[in-house]
């Protein structure tokens, strides 16, 4: 993280909101500087959307940033990795069961493949399910079969210690789509994105 970008975040951390005008003058920046890295942080989605700043005096209105969400939880991250190392310690035959139960409780809450339904509209309905929670995924048709692909990981930062989490993935998307698939490509193994491949001699389970 760019040093004025993560001064900015921990000024609002701090500060809860923010105008341009009060970030220049703690940081000693111009407001075009300031909005220029505002503008990125926006664009990464740790920085919401200006809301509109009230004043109590005649003149022009000012607007007021805050943090999102995804720069909220940061937290979190730290607490998974503790809470995961403390579940491979405890049960270290059995995690990778637990993890595969995790995988089947998330794709729970998708609808379920029929029997005989084509597997383009699974694609479509996993691909939709996915994206609902930041997996950034598509899906193509290739001479081997079909490839579903995830642009997003969203556990970055713990998979290089859990690498559990990727075939938890793996038994998601096998999962939401009814069938058994390959992981042939991982955005942790620097690929440009998380690979799932359906051959086109697989059996469509119900």
């Amino acid at each position: 993280m760019q040093k004025t970008r993560q001064l900015i975040l921990d000024y609002l951390k701090e500060h809860s909101q923010a105008t341009v005008d009060e970030l220049a003058e703690v940081l000693g920046l111009t407001s075009v500087t300031v909005r220029h890295h505002l503008d990125i942080l926006r664009g990464e989605k740790l920085v919401s959307e200006p809301a509109i700043h009230h004043r109590a005096t005649p003149g022009r209105p000012q607007y007021t940033f805050s943090l999102t969400q995804k720069a909220s939880s940061k937290n979190y991250e730290a607490l998974a990795a503790n809470l995961l190392a403390e579940i491979k310690a405890a049960n270290p035959k059995t995690v990778n069961v637990i993890f595969e139960g995790v995988a089947g409780r998330f794709a729970s809450e998708a609808p379920q493949p029929t029997p005989g339904e084509p597997m383009a509209v699974r694609l479509d309905r996993a691909v939709a399910f996915l994206n609902k929670y930041g997996y950034v995924a598509h899906w193509e048709s290739t001479p081997e079969g079909y490839l579903l692909h995830t642009n997003n990981c969203p556990y970055v930062g713990l998979t290089d210690d859990h690498p559990e989490l990727c075939g938890m993935d793996t038994a998601l998307v096998g999962n939401l789509l009814g069938v058994t698939l390959q992981c042939v490509g991982r955005l942790a193994e620097g690929a440009e994105s998380c690979a799932y491949l359906v051959r086109e001699t697989e059996p469509v389970a119900a």
